[in-house]
């Protein structure tokens, strides 16, 4: 009876455990990316986006490599500057350039569109078809950042929109890309992360230098404005976002985007701001889409199935059976006779 059936639910429980803690660590870096916002309105200096940006990006990049001491080789030199250019290089300043052009409500609805721009990429790069219900849940996360963060008086401007969109589905590339390269052999995700980080930063520095420059003031608030968004924000961040994309389907870890919109909510609430009837709904609409996706469907086939074969034991007990005769009748039998 010592079996390897009595150790598969011990098994299971581990696998399952082990899923979950990956799920929790990979959705603390969509949740500090939530934070940005505050941190830039109320510590960073003002007019000043894409030094934010390369702050967030090249010293944690360097930092990184100096912990790790890996650097790419052979044709992930490439794929590291495109992978870099695509989540950090490109993305950073489409964000800022939305952010500038449109309020902040719909800036993060397009940011929501992630999962669904990822579903159709990695149908293209992955040949990985979304299930209907991962789809439908994307769809219905988005209509829930959108009641969250959209109100009457959003204005929509064309460039912003397309900036919007555009970092989107750089970001969106960026995961499933991710995804279809892995890591080389010996390779780990802090390595990962400050390669693209670097090759972000590197990208940002001369954009920067010609058309904003350095801030002329940076108080203590600033120097920890900077800090946090390079560290938790950009190397712990990143980190585990590669660690967990490497590990979770893809489909599970892009509606994960949908957290920042939803923590920057918060943040606001836990500030003072209140949230209307619908905003509420929305909210809880898009944290239920974000769990869903990392739940397997309900199986409906399995109930609908036709009864055929062996039965439940309920089902047999419930059908009437021609009662035969025990052995202490036919014994009893043989006897009289």
């Amino acid at each position: 009876m010592n079996s390897s059936t009595e150790r598969t639910p011990g098994r299971l429980r581990g696998a399952s455990a082990q899923q979950v803690a990956t799920v929790a660590l990979t959705a603390l870096a969509p949740a500090s990316w939530g934070t940005t916002y505050v941190v830039t309105t109320e510590l960073l200096p003002p007019g000043h986006p894409l030094f934010a940006g390369l702050m967030r990006a090249l010293p944690a990049g360097l930092i990184g490599l100096a912990i790790t001491r890996v650097f790419p080789r052979g044709d992930w030199w490439w794929k590291a500057a495109v992978l870099g250019v695509l989540n950090i290089g490109a993305f950073f300043p489409l964000l800022f350039l939305t952010a500038e052009r449109l309020p902040g409500g719909v800036a993060a609805t397009l940011g929501a569109a992630q999962p669904l721009l990822v579903a159709g990429l990695a149908v293209v790069l992955l040949r990985d078809r979304p299930t209907a219900w991962r789809l439908a849940w994307g769809v219905l996360g988005v209509l829930g950042v959108g009641l969250v963060v959209l109100g009457p008086q959003a204005r929509l401007d064309a460039v912003g929109v397309l900036a919007g969109l555009g970092g989107t589905a750089a970001m969106g590339a960026g995961v499933v890309l991710t995804k279809r390269w892995g890591r080389p052999e010996g390779v780990g995700p802090m390595a990962l992360a400050s390669w693209q980080l670097t090759v972000g930063g590197l990208l940002l520095l001369p954009l920067t230098l010609s058309t904003e420059g350095i801030p002329q003031r940076i108080d203590a608030g600033a120097v920890g404005g900077y800090l946090w968004l390079g560290s938790m924000g950009g190397l712990i961040a990143y980190t585990l976002w590669f660690r967990g994309i490497g590990r979770l389907p893809v489909g599970a870890s892009a509606p994960m985007v949908l957290l920042s919109p939803v923590v920057a909510t918060v943040i606001g609430i836990a500030r003072g701001e209140s949230l209307s009837v619908p905003q509420t709904l929305g909210l809880l609409l898009a944290l239920a889409a974000m769990l869903a996706a990392q739940l397997a469907p309900p199986n409906l086939s399995a109930r609908h199935a036709p009864r055929s074969g062996r039965r439940p034991g309920r089902e047999r007990a419930a059908e009437p059976q021609e009662p035969g005769p025990t052995e202490d009748q036919r014994i009893r039998e043989g006897q009289i006779r």
